[in-house]
């Protein structure tokens, strides 16, 4: 079995695809590690801003360093100014 990429009470960013534009950005905190039952580990997560809690896909979540954010962040305001 594989062992799971997150641990409980660890801090991940949300990496959204074109898909998940609905969810909020930002920090989120691992809560509990779901049982496998299907190809893709599954994570109950906490929002550290809004506090609602998720279920969100392993290759959705990123170790939460903040680093992705900020360039993804500048371009998507970019596009915003151009329209």
């Amino acid at each position: 079995m594989v062992q799971p990429k997150f641990a409980v009470g660890q801090s991940v960013e949300f990496l959204p695809s074109r898909m998940d534009m609905h969810v909020p950005r930002g920090l989120y905190t691992i809560v509990r590690q779901l049982p496998v039952e299907s190809s893709e580990r599954q994570y109950r997560v906490k929002n550290a801003s809004d506090g609602h809690e998720r279920i969100m896909r392993e290759s959705q979540l990123a170790p939460g360093n903040g680093a992705w954010d900020r360039p993804r962040a500048a371009a998507v305001n970019a596009a915003k100014t151009s329209r």
